[in-house]
């Protein structure tokens, strides 16, 4: 007879290879036709009535301006997997994603196709509106496919009327608050977009720039009204402050010097040169190649000599008040010494030229010393001639027209034509950049729209602390980023947008008021924003109550205003999302982004911070630490994204999301993928294996009460217990990569190095229905479950696939996390058998025996060996354990347990030195056979088996 048909070897349809890139769409088209998000919410109605048990995560909205990337899909992943989390933890956990449609990365695109030549609002807004709905349309499909959950049908966008008037009503309220005010101030500056941009919106690159050693003339004339000072201070003669920069493009805006207050100066001979500047900086000075003009013209060129100190030391607080002259502009204006503490040992001479039309610091010195703001330099970056006199030379005026970075190398030879040049060196250094037109920033004075952001910085900062932020680290990116910000610059020279609702009467006199704005939102909430460029100006101004005759603003709205108001705009359209939100989730950059302005919004119009918890993660970059971008080099083609997906499958890719420390940048190469994708293969068939064993069970028939377990399937459940605690608790704490290992290591190292090998006779060789074979069934029923259910906010996919073949009809994401059932771990005898509570076990100590039988051909399969151990454990001597449990859990034939007060030992024999004979069908050894004279070569249990069998 061939017993092998009598074996009950596992069975099932659920396919080895996941073939992920096929079952994923036809599992998603499903979803779809389901409406599986909106089941998931139903199940969840009753916890939508407590606010304890809802869960509301603000999608920060991406960019509708190109394909999902990289670091699309890992933001994305894990507010599924948060979201998926909280919805089987029973909460109410809706999700509303959202875009970003207005702004610069849209309009620059569409104007790179339209061609500088069209400049028709309407039109360009059209093809704006088209281009964003389009991406919006491609990313949400992307998203979908990764197996993210949403209300997809009615997402969040920021060009919709809706969403655009809530975010006009809110500006309202800061305009109602005197919280808006228009001014003349340096802002950061494209000049390859030509409009002004939030510091969110610049990227840093490598940039060589000159920088120079200038000397401005002291005034030392006693006619000045400082000459008592000069005299005391001993400066007479031709002494120079001697000024460091990195702009030289700056200079023609230069109106003062800083010192430090607290720094020492002193007067240094160099190279026949008198020159002012820090004692503490004079030994970094660079060699001067240039001699001074008294010299002997023609001598021979003079080696570089020690800075000599001739006069000071004195305090910068001292030299204050001092005049000097500009070293090229010949406009009769006399420029003086003030005192700041920006000014610092760090680099330079330790005097700093100021231009307050481009600086922050510039400009804050200036307006306490009341100078003008003047900023010579145009839209295009080009300098103007507002820097001219009638008195000015033509090399100088020579300088107007040119782009100011190519005005860098004229404006260094007319320094050395009047010899106010000292030095010149290259400096290397990150300078930012336009992150759409990739050119340099330039720092410059332009009237501007702002917010008052110090008349509540201090309610901002202490709503800061009362934000969880994880990791805690965030809590200070973003304080020093609100600490330190200046006002908000918020309008942009842009078309498309919201638009500034702001009316210029006689004189260019503004008219900013909260009715008018409120009026305006109501009408855009019917016809959307586009109106403000449809209508003339007399049309909105009828239409608000307004006198004709007005002239409308051109500027838009900052877009990190429309997203930063996405608290008040999405909350009105989808009541569920409620304020404050219990997360923010989206990359470390964000604090000086969306974190950022959502929170000033928040709390500049309702006082409060728009969220409870903000969470971070870094960005995707390569195995060098390079970030990977669509604008970089690299793993940069949004393609790759979906070429990933289709190659490898969603789960794949959600599962490498899950194992990396998201919080700290993610390094990114195929072989880390292909190892992830291993991971994934062993999961998947661990569940196989279970599926397999448990083809002829019938969990509502054929299930045995956990008090009727065998121990060693108690103890594996106990086992199970712990890891239902430990992912829920890391669940929580977002801390997936732990959820991550704690499942593969239970798979791989409790489930398939262990509990399913050690099954393997009772599960093949065993009656069907043995109550210890049910027990085992019950027990891997209840794992499959589990895992399935813990495994389903990472692996969307394969769990659905699973729990179909569990034999559900529903969806397993409509479900609810496991709770723990049965007996904890016998802590005392599973320890010694396991090693629980010490480096090895008993039962690895008996493994590496039965290895080293192996290794020297004394024994082949475990089961031909017989296991005598010496024990002085009472546990073991006393019958606690039956000798039949021990030799299932070591897999062999044979265990005797010997007491002893000696050494403790293991032996391994051959089982047939004991006269032990094999049966054929479950090949285990025994000391009888053939009970059955139809069968000599089986065991009993095999015997009786094989008798009832009815194939």
């Amino acid at each position: 007879m061939d017993y092998k048909n009598t074996l009950l070897f596992p069975k099932t349809d659920f396919p080895m290879r996941a073939e992920l890139p096929k079952r994923e769409p036809a599992l998603l088209a499903k979803w779809r036709e389901e409406k599986i998000y909106d089941k998931i919410l139903a199940a969840r109605k009753e916890a939508a009535k407590d606010p304890a048990t809802t869960f509301v995560l603000h999608d920060g909205p991406p960019f509708a301006n190109g394909d999902a990337h990289m670091g699309h899909a890992l933001n994305m992943v894990l507010k599924d997997i948060v979201l998926k989390y909280h919805n089987m933890s029973g909460h109410y956990a809706p999700f509303v994603p959202g875009w970003d449609c207005h702004g610069l990365p849209i309009e620059h695109k569409v104007m790179k196709e339209l061609g500088a030549a069209e400049t028709d609002p309407l039109k360009i807004r059209e093809k704006c509106e088209a281009t964003a709905r389009h991406f919006v349309k491609v990313q949400r499909e992307q998203f979908e496919r990764l197996g993210v959950f949403g209300d997809w049908d009615h997402p969040y966008l920021t060009l919709d009327p809706a969403y655009e008037a809530e975010t006009l009503r809110v500006f309202a309220t800061l305009v109602g608050k005197d919280l808006v005010y228009q001014g003349l101030r340096p802002v950061l500056w494209s000049t390859g977009c030509q409009t002004a941009l939030a510091e969110a919106e610049i990227e840093y690159k490598e940039k060589v720039d000159p920088a120079i050693y200038v000397k401005f003339p002291l005034i030392t004339s006693s006619l000045r009204e400082d000459y008592k000072k000069v005299a005391e201070l001993g400066l007479t003669g031709n002494v120079s402050l001697l000024i460091w920069t990195t702009t030289p493009w700056t200079l023609p805006a230069n109106l003062a010097v800083a010192v430090a207050p607290n720094l020492d100066y002193a007067v240094y001979e160099i190279s026949g040169q008198k020159v002012l500047l820090s004692t503490a900086l004079v030994a970094k000075l660079p060699p001067s190649p240039f001699r001074h003009p008294e010299l002997v013209e023609g001598s021979a060129p003079l080696a570089p000599s020690e800075p000599k100190q001739i006069a000071g030391p004195w305090k910068g607080s001292a030299l204050v008040g001092l005049t000097y002259t500009h070293p090229f502009l010949n406009d009769g204006r006399t420029r003086q010494i003030f005192s700041a503490d920006f000014v610092t040992a760090d680099t330079g001479t330790g005097l700093v030229h100021i231009a307050p039309g481009h600086g922050h610091d510039d400009y804050q010195l200036g307006q306490q010393h009341g100078l003008p703001v003047l900023a010579p330099v145009d839209d295009r970056g080009c300098l103007t001639a507002e820097f001219l006199t009638e008195n000015s030379e033509p090399e100088v005026r020579a300088l107007v027209g040119q782009y100011v970075f190519k005005a860098n190398a004229p404006i260094i030879e007319l320094l050395k034509s009047k010899n106010a040049l000292f030095a010149q060196e290259e400096y290397r250094h990150d300078y930012p950049h336009c992150w759409r037109s990739k050119t340099p920033i330039v720092f410059r004075a332009v009237k501007q729209w702002f917010i008052k952001v110090d008349a509540f910085r201090a309610d901002a900062l202490a709503a800061i602390d009362g934000v969880k932020w994880i990791p805690e680290s965030g809590r200070n990116r973003i304080r020093g980023a609100v600490e330190s910000r200046p006002d908000w610059c918020i309008s942009r020279q842009r078309t498309w947008g919201i638009p500034l609702p702001v009316f210029y009467g006689e004189g260019e006199q503004p008219l900013l008021n909260e009715k008018v704005i409120r009026k305006f939102a109501d009408l855009v909430e019917k016809e959307g924003s586009g109106i403000w460029f449809a209508r003339t100006a007399d049309e909105l101004a009828s239409a608000l109550d307004l006198p004709l005759g007005l002239k409308k603003g051109r500027d838009t709205l900052d877009v990190w205003i429309d997203s930063g108001t996405s608290w008040a705009a999405v909350s009105q359209k989808h009541p569920d999302q409620r304020y404050p939100a219990d997360l923010y989730l989206e990359g470390s950059d964000q604090h000086r982004g969306w974190f950022q302005s959502s929170l000033l919004t928040s709390v500049a119009a309702t006082g409060q911070a728009p969220y409870k918890a903000v969470l971070t993660n870094g960005f995707v970059v390569d195995i060098e630490g390079k970030k990977l971008s669509k604008s970089g080099t690299g793993y940069q083609k949004p393609v790759d994204l979906m070429t990933l997906v289709n190659e490898h499958g969603a789960d794949v890719l959600r599962l490498w999301v899950a194992s990396q420390d998201y919080q700290d940048d993610i390094p990114f190469s195929h072989d880390i993928f292909a190892r992830v994708a291993d991971t994934y293969r062993s999961i998947r068939n661990t569940l196989r294996i279970l599926l397999g064993n448990l083809s002829d069970f019938d969990p509502e028939k054929d299930a045995v009460p956990p008090e009727k377990w065998t121990y060693l399937d108690r103890q594996v459940n106990a086992r199970l217990n712990g890891i239902i605690d430990a992912v829920n608790g890391t669940y929580a704490a977002y801390n997936f990569a732990y959820v991550y290992q704690c499942i593969n290591t239970f798979c791989t190292v409790d489930l398939s190095a262990f509990y399913i090998d050690v099954l393997k006779d009772r599960l093949y060789c065993g009656e069907k229905n043995d109550p210890d074979r049910r027990s085992a069934q019950t027990v891997m029923y209840r794992i499959a479950d589990v895992l399935t259910k813990l495994l389903a906010p990472i692996l969307p996919y394969t769990t659905e696939e699973t729990w179909s073949f569990l034999g559900h009809t529903s969806s397993v994401h409509t479900q609810v996390f496991p709770e723990k059932i049965g007996p904890e771990f016998e802590m005392t005898l599973w320890g010694i058998l396991m090693g629980i509570r010490s480096d090895i076990g008993l039962r690895s100590e008996v493994m590496q025996k039965l290895e080293e039988k192996r290794r020297d051909k004394k024994i082949g399969k475990s089961l031909e060996a017989c296991v005598e151990i010496a024990t002085r454990h009472p546990e073991l001597v006393e019958g606690s354990v039956q000798p039949s449990v021990l030799e299932e859990l070591f897999i062999v034939s044979k265990v005797i347990i010997k007491p002893t007060d000696g050494e403790e030992t293991i032996t391994v024999t051959r089982a047939e030195d004991h006269g032990m004979k094999k049966c054929v069908r479950c090949w285990k050894y025994y000391d009888h056979l053939g009970s059955h004279a139809d069968h000599p070569e089986l065991c009993d249990r095999c015997t009786k088996v094989v008798v009832d069998f009815k194939g």
